[in-house]
């Protein structure tokens, strides 16, 4: 089937978008890989256009009216992207082609700003209930992006374990990150947690791996593994070889949590993380889970 010129990928614009992937996040650059190329264009777009949106949002070198105006342009240019009207930036026009090409949601991607403008508001984590929603709309909802991109059995139910497994991701970043949330005046760990814990915010700016705060961080390392294994459930659901590309970024970002706890949960003076040698390392365990768990083994 000849493909019209309208359906063709803009080739520079998404070459932009797989470098700034490929330079923000080795570990969903990995997993894109083990997509048929128009799909991982499409994912390359949606990726950058969501760092697009995050870079703003960690930018605390402006005033919060700047921020919020240029969170605000960025929010516009989503739209209008979504609505074939791709800006002069090429992650816009790549964005514009992908929304024209799969149905990704533009609800994702209002709630990705809503996530965002969470961070600009250095919103308080009360409890157990703020930090979930936080995870899902920064990126549980990333897998309502994604799975139209591969193709999906299962309604909602895939979607919901699509969600998971996103927000497994983003409580990793948190417990990997603590120690540099703190230097932009931001905390995630819940205040609930921290006080049945013991651990003050004082306790934190001193950086102080106390048993206390070690038990605070297992607790939410298990909540993120928990979280993984419910996601996993929906990965055989997706089609053809996004199973693997979703299923290896899954594993491999879950092995933050190993060396997190490997380090003795210091996530103040190191960032844990999984080096390229032990991803591919991971990958065989990854096929072997995903032959497992898809009848018939998977097929790509």
């Amino acid at each position: 089937m000849t493909l019209s010129s309208s359906d063709q990928p803009p080739l520079q614009a998404v070459a932009y978008c797989q470098r700034v992937t490929q330079e923000h996040s080795k570990t969903f650059y990995l997993g894109s890989r083990f997509f048929p190329l128009r799909q991982r264009q499409a994912v390359w777009a949606v990726y950058a256009a969501c760092r697009d949106g995050d870079d703003i949002a960690d930018d605390t070198g402006t005033g919060d009216a700047v921020t919020e105006a240029q969170l605000n342009d960025w929010w516009q240019r989503v739209q209008a992207a979504f609505a074939g009207r791709g800006g002069p930036h090429p992650v816009d026009t790549a964005l514009a082609w992908a929304a024209r090409t799969y149905p990704i949601p533009l609800s994702a991607f209002a709630e990705l700003h809503e996530g965002l403008r969470m961070d600009l508001r250095c919103h308080v984590y009360r409890d157990m209930d703020d930090l979930t929603l936080y995870c899902r709309r920064v990126a549980g909802v990333i897998g309502f992006m994604i799975a139209p991109v591969s193709g999906y059995n299962g309604g909602e139910q895939t979607l919901h374990h699509a969600l998971m497994l996103g927000q497994a991701m983003q409580l990793t970043n948190i417990l990997r990150d603590v120690g540099e949330d703190l230097e932009r005046g931001r905390v995630y760990l819940p205040q609930s947690l921290l006080d049945r814990h013991g651990v003050s915010r004082a306790d934190l700016e001193r950086g102080e791996v106390t048993p206390e705060y070690c038990a605070l961080v297992t607790e939410l390392s298990t909540l993120a593994r928990r979280w993984y294994a419910e996601g996993r459930v929906g990965i055989p659901m997706l089609h053809g070889s996004a199973r693997l590309a979703v299923a290896a970024a899954a594993r491999a970002y879950e092995g933050i949590l190993d060396d997190l706890e490997r380090s003795g949960y210091d996530n103040f003076r190191r960032r844990a993380h999984v080096s390229g040698p032990r991803k591919l390392l991971m990958l065989p365990r990854a096929w072997w889970e995903l032959c497992a768990a898809t009848p018939l083994g998977p097929r790509a």
